[in-house]
């Protein structure tokens, strides 16, 4: 393998790894604070894409792309703080609150499909990018919507990360998932702090579909992708810092390119998950992770 192959690879990586890091990250902070898993998640991503798509198609260029980014992860945010009111509080002192969860998610899961192929209907759409062109580094070309995707998804993580470790509201959030009656005899209102959790982990997601739907083609369906590639990355790293699951995203996403490289794109999916029940034999808390789960 040449160098400058080896450079490219790690590139797509990187692009990916940032990628399946926005979309993970909501997966493990909804887990990590609610315990629950969130099988609506794949559709956030889905939903956010075709909101951006929606926005950006009606201005075009870099201005619609803009406000895309700007009003889907918004209206995501919003649809996930209220989807908490509908889809978990019903249930946070039954017991099976664990298997409910599953069942209304999945259920919010494929009523938001069959929403996004009834309002913008089968045809596939892609977000016209930001930018275009290639940037040249050292003597290589690489695509300059790829190194945008980066640099905005490492800046979202950090500012998600500042946001958990340093500002109140964040605190607050950690504390109701250390321990919830605690945090409410302290005065917290952790019926608000769970919904903000998933509004804050579905506008992430919609970040992330707006960059996938400006490198690839997006469907009703394309939401079923992300949430196999969250539940991939949150698996192989857990949940045991804000961390491991980013760790494990840009692993994942080298893993992917290396192996579409070598051995074509349909095995990549069956290597990642021929990895994960490898992790889930060896280490089943993750590579990054330990028995005690916390932000």
């Amino acid at each position: 393998m040449e160098l400058e192959t080896l450079l490219y690879i790690l590139v797509s990586g990187l692009v990916l790894g940032g990628l399946y890091a926005l979309m993970a990250i909501g997966l493990s902070v909804v887990w990590t604070t609610i315990g629950v898993f969130n099988f609506a998640h794949g559709t956030f991503v889905a939903l956010g894409a075709y909101i951006a798509w929606q926005v950006s198609s009606s201005l075009g260029g870099a201005p619609g792309f803009l406000l895309g980014a700007v009003i889907a992860p918004i209206s995501l945010f919003i649809i996930g703080y209220a989807l908490h009111y509908a889809l978990i509080k019903p249930f946070e002192r039954n017991p099976n609150i664990v298997l409910l969860s599953v069942i209304t998610t999945l259920a919010a899961a494929s009523i938001i499909e069959s929403l996004i192929q009834l309002i913008w209907g089968p045809r596939e759409k892609q977000i016209e990018a930001p930018v275009s062109g290639n940037l040249e580094v050292a003597g290589l070309s690489f695509s300059a919507q790829d190194i945008l995707t980066f640099v905005v998804t490492l800046f979202i993580l950090a500012l998600l990360a500042w946001f958990l470790k340093r500002s109140g509201t964040g605190r607050a959030m950690r504390a109701a998932a250390q321990n919830r009656e605690a945090a409410q005899l302290m005065g917290f209102n952790v019926t608000h702090l769970y919904a903000l959790t998933i509004g804050i982990a579905a506008a992430t997601a919609a970040i992330a579909g707006l960059f996938i739907g400006s490198i690839r083609f997006i469907n009703p369906t394309f939401g079923v992708d992300p949430l196999m590639k969250s539940l991939i990355v949150v698996i192989f790293g857990g949940v045991a810092h804000f961390t491991s699951p980013i760790l494990a995203a840009f692993i994942v996403g080298l893993i992917e390119a290396f192996s579409v490289y070598l051995f074509g794109l349909y095995w990549a999916p069956s290597i990642l998950f021929g990895l994960m029940i490898i992790v889930l034999l060896i280490k089943p808390e993750g590579l990054f992770g330990f028995q005690r789960k916390t932000l």
